[in-house]
């Protein structure tokens, strides 16, 4: 026998995406059920990117849940370009005026979100299956069904539904066919990261672009070093020994004054994969999508977390707006709003991608590239102007630029 449930907002993945639109909505008395088909567990640990905007912190601080992030993340006021054998700080904070980054862990942000909704009576299920959601195009009220533990049926009837499941979730693929048009590209490279217990060898992240390949020097902890070196995409890890990754981490970052990695048993190792896609709308009838279920960008632009909050920040002021007044207009502008950084950021990401990485020969051309990036980058790192478009895009553009207003 199953069980129905109602809600204001039903939200389906309990990514960054749907609990911090939970918990933004909250704040504003709004009622939501999160449904999620993994384990607490597995969200709570499941490793991502952690580089955190300016305007990601804020959002974070000012809606009650940075306090864990403000003892434990570590403030970056710049980053490093590092080529030719040399590094270049590019002072973010005196380029932006004040603005920084915050390395922090997505599944930090991930366990604090969870820990504030469970302490406001926050309604989650976990480990949901054959999740579908239903007449959400038809301007009555939307439903989404899905089996819980034990088998045992449940339908939540709600007002909306917020599409948070990310790339291969359900939300997307259940409109219909014709409605959305898809951006993709993929690049001919991967990222080889991994996750080693040794102290970083920089207190700031380091992008090196090397005749090897690309290469990320990054942290997690002061105790944990991430880095990552440009691959094959179907690149085979059995070829890869613990000891011929730091041996080419240590090729990749040399400096003329000998730099070196701090080396420590790794604890991770795994490649990902370098796409971009697009989804345009982010809307259908009362189903929106939020963060990767609408767009994903190249890690090198460290965007995909900090889009994600920028989609539901939105979306809850205009979800805010229609249970206060009935009001429409908010809502009718989502995707228009939300798509004008999002293709803001995938250029910033494709032009960082751009730079750094190491082209193949297929084209004769592979040289021409390597020397191009290079009279890049010594353009970015001697002009001042040309380094203040990096800070600003890199610590993140404010919210509410022109055109974002309500």
């Amino acid at each position: 026998m199953g069980e129905k449930l109602r809600t204001q907002v039903g939200i389906v993945g309990a990514g960054p995406a749907g609990l911090l639109l939970s918990h933004l909505l909250h704040l504003e008395g709004i009622s939501s059920i999160v449904i999620e088909c993994q384990t607490r567990q597995h969200v709570e640990e499941r490793i991502r990117a952690g580089v955190l905007e300016q305007g990601t912190v804020d959002v974070l601080n000012q809606s009650g849940v940075g306090e864990r992030m403000r003892r434990e993340g570590m403030v970056h006021h710049g980053i490093e370009l590092r080529f030719n054998g040399r590094g270049h700080r590019i002072d973010m904070h005196s380029l932006t005026g004040g603005r920084a980054i915050t390395v922090y862990g997505q599944h930090q942000v991930v366990r604090d979100l969870i820990a504030a909704r469970l302490a406001a009576g926050g309604r989650f299920f976990f480990e949901a299956a054959n999740v579908e959601i239903h007449e959400f195009d038809r301007g009555e009220r939307p439903r989404i069904t899905f089996e819980g533990r034990g088998g045992v049926r449940h339908e939540v009837d709600c007002d909306f539904i917020g599409g948070c499941d990310g790339f291969h979730g359900i939300c997307r693929p259940a409109i219909p066919g014709g409605v959305l048009r898809f951006y993709e590209k993929t690049y001919p490279f991967g990222w080889l990261g991994i996750l080693a217990e040794a102290a970083p060898a920089s207190d700031e992240l380091i992008y090196a672009n090397h005749e090897r390949g690309f290469a990320l020097l990054s942290m997690r902890s002061p105790q944990i070093t991430r880095a990552y070196l440009q691959c094959r995409p179907d690149e085979d890890l059995a070829a890869w020994s613990h000891d011929r990754i730091w041996e080419e981490l240590d090729r990749r970052f040399e400096t003329s004054d000998g730099f070196r990695l701090n080396r420590g048993p790794i604890l991770q190792i795994g490649v990902t994969a370098m796409r971009s896609f697009v989804t345009e709308p982010m809307q259908y009838g009362r189903v929106f999508l939020a963060g990767d279920a609408a767009h994903i960008v190249p890690p090198t632009g460290a965007k995909g977390l900090n889009l994600a909050v920028a989609d539901v920040r939105i979306l809850a002021r205009a979800l805010a707006d229609w249970y206060r007044s009935g009001a429409t207009h908010r809502l009718e502008r989502y995707s228009e709003i939300c798509l004008r950084r999002v293709w803001r950021a995938q250029h910033f990401s494709w032009w960082m991608t751009s730079l750094l990485h190491r082209f193949d020969d297929a084209d004769g051309d592979a040289g021409f590239h390597y020397r191009r990036q290079i009279a890049e980058l010594d353009h970015v790192t001697t002009s001042r102007s040309a380094a203040a478009n990096l800070a600003e895009q890199y610590t993140g553009l404010p919210f509410d630029l022109p055109g974002e207003q309500f």
